[in-house]
């Protein structure tokens, strides 16, 4: 059989990720990874749910092994409801404004699968999550790119390219602008309040809905907390994800959506399709764990490991990177990444051959890329390595930066 002939213009745009491709090559024990945003398994908090996974196999096994409803646990959404309260000061929710996914990833590809086709617009900035990316691009949707600044995304940009597609009738195939507005992967930066404000206008003048992803926003190490774009635009307005993946572990895949019950009830349909229902194992597990525990008090051991691998990596950058002309990096308040820009002429993706013989990855910025273009950007990940690993990674790094700026007569 030809399957190629069988394949749905969908199926044909799907891609691999580029990432898991990349990470295959740091299996090597000699090997520094600064590639994939891996939690630091000493994070997790192995022993309490090793304790409570026993506990509910063998008490509310009717519940944790059995089927369960599309939209997750009750138990659990209670739980997230005391926390949206607790860390955003966010109110007037009820379970019905939560749907649990599998993973944030799930969350957007069922949105795009709602919202997207071949005559639809998004916004995203430049550069993107990848994973975002990846869930849009499949249902052929076309991209507004707005360039991304030390505070987020460009609006004269944003408000310039949309009021262009008004004028020329096409305003109503924009569905929504998506923001990483805490920490930004890949980039580092915070979308500022004054922005997250302009946003929320922009989005009713235009009658536009926004997507706030915000996996990392309890991995904050300086700085005081911005309201979040869902609470200044409220559930009408306003679509936030979340994940317990870097706060808690992620292997237990759960991601969750936010927002206007409407639009919940649209996530549930399309979920129904794709799983028909929610693992209750992983969300009584999870439900139970934040009953007992203080999630922000756990978070604390691990904010502190955070914070000094994040200082030793760019402590390691100053001293190897500060004589490089045009090379700059973000330092961002918290999250759990570093965006290294080098000079014009630079382009990681190629220079990514460099590294492979050196035994040091990263993950080149035209990854983030909507369009298949060259970056000399690069996200690095602190999370996983240990500290002499990250002071080692950078080292060999700056090697590879000179011996590829040399070979392409940069320097």
């Amino acid at each position: 059989m030809n399957l190629e002939n069988k394949i749905s213009k969908i199926g044909r745009n799907m891609k691999s990720s580029i990432i898991r491709e990349i990470l295959k090559f740091a299996s090597d024990e000699e090997a520094i990874s600064f590639g994939g945003g891996v939690p630091d398994p000493e994070t997790f908090p192995r022993k309490e749910l090793a304790e409570i996974a026993k506990e509910i196999i063998e008490k509310e096994y009717h519940y944790t092994l059995q089927y369960s409803t599309t939209e997750g646990d009750p138990l659990l959404k209670h739980q997230i409801l005391k926390l949206l309260e607790r860390m955003y000061g966010i109110t007037g929710l009820d379970e019905d404004n939560i749907v649990f996914t599998v993973g944030s990833q799930q969350a957007l590809d069922l949105i795009g699968k709602i919202f997207l086709d071949d005559e639809s617009y998004c916004v995203l900035d430049d550069p993107a999550y990848l994973g975002a990316i990846n869930a849009f691009k499949q249902y052929l949707a076309h991209f507004i790119v707005v360039p991304l600044e030390d505070d987020g995304m460009n609006i004269d940009v944003l408000e310039k390219k949309l009021s262009e597609l008004d004028r020329r009738g096409k305003i109503k195939r924009v569905k929504f602008i998506y923001v990483v507005s805490n920490f930004h992967n890949p980039a580092g930066v915070t979308t500022s309040l004054e922005k997250r404000k302009a946003l929320v206008e922009i989005a009713e003048r235009y009658d536009l809905f926004i997507i706030e992803d915000d996996p990392y926003g309890a991995l904050r190490y300086e700085g005081e907390t911005i309201d979040p774009i869902f609470k200044i635009g409220g559930p009408e307005r306003v679509v936030m994800l979340n994940t317990f993946s870097k706060v808690l572990a992620p292997g237990l895949r759960i991601g969750m959506v936010v927002g206007d019950k409407e639009f919940i009830k649209r996530i549930v349909q399309a979920k129904q399709s794709a799983d028909l229902c929610s693992p209750a194992i992983t969300h009584r597990l999870a439900a139970r764990y934040l009953e007992r525990y203080d999630l922000f008090e756990h978070l604390k051991p691990t904010i502190e490991i955070y914070r000094r691998k994040r200082k030793v990596m760019l402590k390691a950058l100053e001293e190897n990177f500060s004589d490089i002309p045009g090379a700059k990096w973000v330092k961002s308040e918290g999250g759990l990444f570093v965006w290294l820009s080098l000079p014009e002429g630079f382009d990681t993706w190629e220079m990514f051959e460099y590294a492979k013989k050196k035994k040091i990855f990263y993950v080149p910025g035209r990854v983030f890329k909507v369009y298949d273009e060259p970056s000399p950007s690069m996200r690095l990940s602190f999370c996983l390595p240990p500290d002499e690993k990250i002071v080692e990674g950078v080292k060999r790094l700056r090697e590879v930066v000179l011996e590829y700026g040399r070979t392409k007569k940069i320097f």
